[in-house]
């Protein structure tokens, strides 16, 4: 059962940005049982702002046999590198739907960067570990954040409305989406089943 609870905060900030009055929108994710749920991606959309990002960049190393960050959320249109920080080899692929790839045994940093450039999930492995996982989430929307220990994602929203999702790691479809009206600092509780 998906449970949201949004209430005006007490000026959390607010900023001028391009003309527009920013705020910052904070979402808590929390479990059934009320406990933070860290790495949920959450994404809002508004159906105007552009959903992709040509020119961003971005860098998942692998270290200690592991992906990190082992969650990444990037727009659609970003480039990853994927540094080799390990003193052995690794060999980094994805056979998502979202993205297929692979670049075989390297060491340090491979060539070119990895083009993301179809919305979804991307679930990382390394074919030598295969305790290595990683997932990257590609998303068509500008206004993206990861959760933290505590649950909670800050991301900057000028007034309107949105629609906004939460994935949880290594999940491809949304645990909560939502249609709000943002109209200053707000908080948005999300409790997932």
């Amino acid at each position: 059962m998906l449970t949201v609870v949004m209430r005006k905060l007490w000026v959390v900030s607010t900023m001028t940005f391009f003309g527009m009055a920013h705020a910052d929108v904070t979402v808590i994710v929390l479990s059934a049982s009320g406990n933070p749920v860290e790495d949920a991606v959450v994404a809002f959309y508004d159906g105007k702002t552009s959903a992709s990002n040509p020119n961003a960049m971005g860098k998942i190393v692998q270290k200690n046999k592991m992906f990190n960050p082992k969650v990444t959320i990037v727009q659609t249109g970003t480039s990853i590198n994927f540094p080799n920080e390990d003193s052995f080899r690794h060999h980094v692929y994805s056979f998502s739907p979202a993205k297929k790839f692979e670049l075989k045994l390297y060491s340090g940093v491979p060539a070119d960067p990895v083009l993301f450039n179809q919305a979804g999930l991307v679930t990382l492995g390394c074919n030598i570990h295969d305790s290595m996982v990683g997932y990257i989430y590609v998303v068509d929307t500008p206004f993206f954040a990861k959760t933290d220990d505590k649950g909670r994602a800050v991301i900057k929203l000028s007034d309107g409305q949105y629609s906004y999702q939460v994935l949880l790691p290594g999940v491809n479809k949304p645990v909560a989406e939502q249609k709000v009206k943002i109209e200053g600092a707000t908080e948005v509780k999300v409790s997932i089943p």
